[in-house]
C-alpha cells in the first residue's frame, strides 16, 4: 500500500513501523467481545412502551431487525431507521441478521403508518431503508418515495435519509427515489471487492459503485453516503481501496465500523479492530476527501446520521 510521508508517520507511531502489510489487529475470536465493543441494552418500561407502540402501527425499524447495538441512544435522540416494504429479504448476505424469504406485496398503508409513527414520537430525522426486493420491477424505489413524501407532509422539519438497495442498478428507481428529495442518498458498499462473493451473495461490487456513480450524475447537489463493516478478512490495502472507489464516483459521507455476527447462522468476526485502528481509518478517509467520517467499533451506517449533515 502506497502511503504519503505524513500517513507513514502514522504507522511508524501506531504500528510500530509496518506500511502496508494491515493493521497490526489481534485476532481474538474465541475471546469474547472486548470492552470496547460493548453497548448498554435499551431496557425498561419506555423501550417497552415505544416497541409495542411501532408494532401496533405494523412498522418495521432495523434498529430492531439487524439486532443495532446503537438502539438506546439513537431512540434517546429522536432519530430512529425504519425499514419499508416488509421484513423478509429476496438476497441471503452472510452477514445480515434480517430475515429471507419470498415477501409479501408492498402495503399501500405503509407509508402513512410511519409518518403517522415519525410525528407520535416527535423524530427530527428520520433514516428509511428497506430488505432487497429483487422481485418488484422498480426493486422497490415507488414505496421510498412515498413514504419520504408522507413524511414531509406530516412532520414539518423533519429531515430524511434514504439508504436504499442496489436496485440491480436500475437508473429510474434510482431517479425514482432522488425525485422525493431526500437529505440523503445512502448506498453501502458493505465490504471490499475480493469478499463481495462471499459475504454479499447476489450483489455485486461494481453494481454498488454505479448506484452511488447514478445517483451524483442525476441529482449533482446530492449528498451521497456508504458504509463500510471491518472486521471480515480484509487487509488496510483493499480498506483503502474500497475507500477511493467511493471517492472515484463522488461518495461525499462515510462510515466504517466493525463488524459484530448477529447470529451463529451468520459468518463469525475474523478479527476485533481497536479504536485507535478506527481514527487511523478516519485519518485516512479525511485524507482522501471525504466531508465526513464516521469510523469506530459501534459505528453503524444510519448511526449519528443526523450529526453528519449538520
Amino acid at each position: 500500500m502506497a502511503v504519503d510521508r505524513d500517513e507513514q508517520g502514522i504507522y511508524k507511531a501506531r504500528y510500530g513501523g509496518r506500511e502496508g502489510g494491515g493493521l497490526q489487529i489481534s485476532d481474538m475470536n474465541g475471546m469474547g467481545k472486548p470492552s470496547w465493543i460493548r453497548a448498554k441494552a435499551p431496557l425498561g418500561e419506555k423501550y417497552d412502551k415505544l416497541r409495542a407502540f411501532l408494532e401496533s402501527l405494523n412498522v418495521n425499524t432495523i434498529c430492531i431487525e439487524a439486532v443495532c447495538p446503537n438502539i438506546g441512544d439513537c431512540w434517546g435522540r429522536k432519530v430512529m431507521t425504519f425499514m419499508i416494504l416488509g421484513d423478509r429479504c429476496t438476497r441471503g448476505c452472510r452477514f445480515c441478521a434480517v430475515k429471507r424469504g419470498k415477501p409479501l406485496p408492498p402495503s399501500s398503508d405503509e407509508p402513512r403508518a410511519i409518518a403517522e409513527a415519525v410525528k407520535a414520537l416527535g423524530l427530527r430525522y428520520v433514516v428509511l431503508t428497506s430488505v432487497t426486493r429483487d422481485d418488484l420491477p422498480d426493486g422497490g424505489a415507488s414505496q421510498f418515495k412515498k413514504t419520504v413524501e408522507a413524511i414531509r407532509e406530516e412532520v414539518r422539519g423533519c429531515k430524511v435519509e434514504v439508504l436504499v438497495p442496489d436496485f440491480m442498478g436500475k437508473r429510474e428507481s434510482i431517479k425514482e427515489v432522488l425525485g422525493a428529495s431526500p437529505e440523503v442518498f445512502g448506498h453501502n458498499i458493505e465490504t471490499v471487492r475480493r469478499l463481495y462473493p462471499m459475504i454479499r451473495v447476489g450483489a455485486d461490487y461494481e453494481r454498488s459503485l454505479e448506484v452511488l456513480r447514478l445517483a451524483k450524475e442525476i441529482s449533482p447537489d446530492i449528498v451521497t453516503k456508504s458504509g463500510i463493516m471491518v472486521g471480515l478478512g480484509e487487509g488496510l490495502d483493499e480498506i483503502e481501496e474500497t475507500m477511493r472507489d467511493l471517492r472515484d464516483v463522488g461518495c461525499d459521507l462515510l462510515t466504517i465500523g466493525q463488524y459484530l455476527s448477529p447470529s451463529p447462522r451468520n459468518l463469525p468476526v475474523v478479527r476485533y479492530y481497536t479504536p485507535d485502528d478506527f481514527l487511523l481509518l478516519k485519518e485516512m478517509g479525511e485524507r482522501m476527501g471525504f466531508l465526513r467520517v464516521s469510523s469506530g467499533p459501534l459505528v453503524r451506517s444510519s448511526y449519528m446520521a443526523d450529526s453528519m449533515i449538520s
